[in-house]
């Protein structure tokens, strides 16, 4: 699932993905600032509970937690022609 975060904070591989309540539900698969939304996204496996859009979650991310929102992939919609 697509998760960006809500504050410029980058999050990378491996990181810790966790309920607003602390408990741990799933982990980070990639991440990096998207320079075409201009914000930090990622890519990771949550529990089947957490994976609605919209839900927001934690990343920790060097023992903080980072709010993110769970989206739709792709983060930005195609823009080409098939004629």
């Amino acid at each position: 699932m697509g998760l960006v975060a809500l504050e410029r904070i980058p999050v990378r591989d491996h990181t810790e993905l966790q309920s607003v309540d602390g408990t741990p539900i799933g982990e980070v698969t990639s991440g990096l600032l998207g320079p075409s939304i201009n914000q930090p996204v990622a890519m990771g496996y949550v529990s089947p509970a957490f994976a609605a859009i919209g839900t927001r979650v934690h990343a920790m991310v060097r023992g903080k937690p980072v709010p993110m929102a769970v989206s739709a992939m792709p983060f930005v919609p195609n823009r080409y022609f098939r004629g």
